[in-house]
């Protein structure tokens, strides 16, 4: 077998399962192609993507300008590490921090290992510029967060399939319920060692939890008051996805300004990845001012391929698409369409409890429980008619289509879900 060869589905299904771990649990569906909105299987069926490889296809797959910028690049210089320069990092961070309005950027290479960096990055400001005592810093998360699965990130979460039999685990974190202001109140005000709060504007993974109108704002100005550093996970919410450029948009110079969203609120680090790079090659990134990020020195962190020149030229191209094509200002056009036309259908249909999101970050649950297979029972009769799209925690389906679908497309998926749903048994 050569890597030119075409496989069936079944053969590879079953080439995953006999050589590869089995770490997910994935739709029976094997993609051989993408373009824009759309996927194609090994034998050639068409599907609308309404997962968007969980946000970082933003842009659509294979994007020609995003495409270009990698393969050009990728002809001329792949990888130096961060022991030379090169000549494509310094635009990049520039093109970027001026882009979201901060001083400083860190290049990483996933979003797991941004969350990381931006926690190490708090710690070390709250022992040398706040003045905790060393080994004391505690940083605030919320229950039900998703921020990866490394050995320090699941120390914080309370998923078990994701936790269980993985300790010991790191210290160091305070769990509040999300979208409670009383409970992130009296976690400030009860211990002086807090370096920072962590948080996902919207909840994506734990079922597409929209926190309550003003949350972010007034959380932000509560760590203020306490001189506690304010970290936003923008990793699945960020680069349009939510009908801004940022679901905490504030402070930046992107020209979508009259997009709506949540208010402004300016993170004191902001966490980067996915649709960073149109889903084309691992990209992420942790932004602060330099107060904040310049703690950081020589051999205190780094990645050999963080910051590399294809990194470089693919997220200033991912970046440009989403400008130019107006991203963020379609997602929230269309996220409206697809509330109300799934809110309306939930009135008359018993199966579907509610519909909620913001943008085209949006979730549909399901009149079950979360331990039954309903949901996962409906994406299944979804990809028998066109159109894929995965359960998160059971009972709930995530819908998150690429940003540059059109109304017309939209309409067309609508009606296949309601279809779907309606003669499901």
């Amino acid at each position: 077998m050569t890597v030119l060869d075409k496989l069936t589905s079944e053969e590879a299904i079953a080439l995953e399962n006999n050589y590869g771990a089995h770490n997910y649990h994935p739709l029976p569906v094997v993609l051989s192609r993408g373009e824009g909105v759309y996927v194609w299987d090994a034998e050639g069926k068409k599907y609308y993507d309404f997962l968007s490889a969980y946000s970082a296809v933003n842009q659509g797959h294979c994007h020609p300008k995003i495409i270009d910028a990698m393969v050009q690049q990728a002809k001329t210089l792949t990888l130096t590490s961060r022991a030379f320069y090169n000549d494509m990092l310094g635009k990049y961070e520039k093109f970027a921090t001026q882009l979201f309005g901060f001083d400083k950027l860190l290049p990483m290479n996933t979003g797991a290992e941004a969350v990381e960096t931006a926690l190490k990055l708090a710690r070390k400001w709250a022992y040398e510029v706040k003045g905790i005592d060393e080994n004391n810093a505690e940083i605030i998360v919320c229950e039900n967060n998703f921020h990866g699965r490394t050995t320090t990130i699941i120390s914080f979460s309370n998923d078990p399939v994701a936790r269980k039999n993985f300790g010991p685990y790191t210290k160091g974190f305070i769990k509040i319920e999300y979208d409670n202001l009383q409970s992130l109140q009296e976690a400030l005000e009860s211990n002086q060692n807090i370096a920072a709060f962590l948080v996902e504007p919207i909840q994506g993974e734990a079922g597409v939890y929209v926190p309550s109108e003003g949350y972010l704002a007034a959380a932000k100005k509560m760590c203020a008051a306490h001189n506690v550093l304010f970290i936003a996970d923008e990793v699945q919410t960020g680069i349009a996805r939510t009908g801004r450029l940022l679901a905490t948009c504030g402070n930046c110079s992107c020209e979508e300004k009259n997009c709506s969203g949540t208010p402004e609120v300016k993170a004191d680090i902001l966490i980067l990845g996915k649709a960073l790079s149109g889903g084309a090659y691992p990209v992420s990134a942790v932004l602060a001012n330099n107060h904040i990020m310049d703690v950081i020195q020589p051999g205190n962190h780094g990645s050999t391929f963080g910051g590399n020149p294809i990194a470089a030229a693919v997220a200033m191209a991912a970046l440009e698409v989403v400008a130019d094509e107006k991203l963020a200002i379609n997602a929230d056009a269309l996220g409206i369409i697809f509330r109300e036309e799934l809110a309306a259908f939930a009135n008359e249909n018993d199966l579907v409890k509610s519909v909620r999101g913001k943008g085209l970050l949006n979730a549909v649950l399901i009149n079950d429980t979360e331990e039954s297979s309903t949901a996962w029972d409906i994406c299944m009769k979804l990809k028998d008619n066109g159109l894929l799209a995965k359960p998160t925690h059971g009972n709930i389906i995530r819908f998150a289509p690429p940003l540059v679908m059109n109304k017309e497309q939209l309409m067309d998926c609508i009606s296949i879900i309601k279809k779907t749903i309606t003669e499901f048994k």
